[in-house]
């Protein structure tokens, strides 16, 4: 259930952030392609937008804290969790570092895969003064293991829908596990894809993946309780309504 809609500072032509829950401390939020989840003071970014929503619904008259223990890449959309205290925050950075958080995301692939279930498995790390991450030897200095799950959900006129878990979190992890092996993201020019995704913008910024973090699983800090959230598809991916999977649920 979409709880809110931001509508107070957005002077960018990116959509705002929906609310998917909330519950005491804990805010399970959709974000949509093209924006940081984190930024330097002043730039737009969830957490700026979050901030500022928080500052004027609950009318605090100081600073407002926001814990954001995970990101998304830039040009990702999908499920994340924030929260409003530190010890809220303290308790759900120790299940991301203990992996023992659920995270499921959808991603659309150049090519068809040869195997319908499969674990890919890299060393690699983030390239010194670029953004972008690279495949080396486990020898090399400053190689981290990654490792994912996919699974194979349709395929269609060269292109496939993966359903993909991370075992580790990396940096672009999935657009290079998948970009190396040939099957680039849609829209991901950085790991090879030759075709666009999404709103056709001038600024390079704002530009869209085919990388949707569908699925964010774990146990709320305060309560104790399960949480599992499901973010819905964005409106984008109504370009692929020739597979079967994405007509039937549809986006909003």
């Amino acid at each position: 259930m979409t709880l809110g809609i931001f509508n107070i500072v957005n002077t960018s032509r990116l959509p705002d952030p929906n609310i998917l829950l909330e519950s005491g401390a804990v805010l399970v939020m959709n974000k949509p392609g093209g924006l940081l989840t984190q930024g330097p003071p002043g730039i737009d970014s969830l957490e700026l937008r979050t901030k500022q929503f928080l500052k004027v619904r609950d009318e605090k008259p100081g600073k407002v804290y926001l814990g954001v223990p995970h990101r998304l890449d830039r040009p990702v959309s999908g499920v994340m969790v924030v929260v409003k205290n530190v010890r809220a925050a303290k308790r759900i950075s120790e299940q991301f570092q203990k992996r023992s958080v659920t995270k499921k995301y959808w991603a659309m692939v150049a090519g068809e895969l040869p195997s319908s279930l499969g674990t890919w498995t890299d060393w690699m790390r983030k390239v010194p003064d670029e953004a972008r991450s690279e495949i080396i030897d486990e020898t090399a200095e400053g190689a981290k293991h990654a490792v994912l799950h996919y699974r194979v959900i349709e395929s269609s006129g060269g292109l496939s829908l993966l359903e993909i878990e991370l075992e580790t979190g990396r940096t672009h992890q999935i657009r290079l596990q998948c970009g190396s092996r040939g099957f680039s993201i849609v829209g991901d020019s950085l790991y090879g894809s030759e075709v666009s995704f999404g709103p056709q913008t001038d600024d390079l910024r704002q530009r869209w993946i085919g990388l949707h973090a569908r699925q964010l699983a774990f146990v709320h800090p305060i309560s104790r309780e399960p949480v599992d959230q499901v973010a819905p598809m964005p409106e984008f991916w109504s370009a692929f309504e020739a597979f079967e999977t994405i007509k039937n649920i549809g986006v909003v």
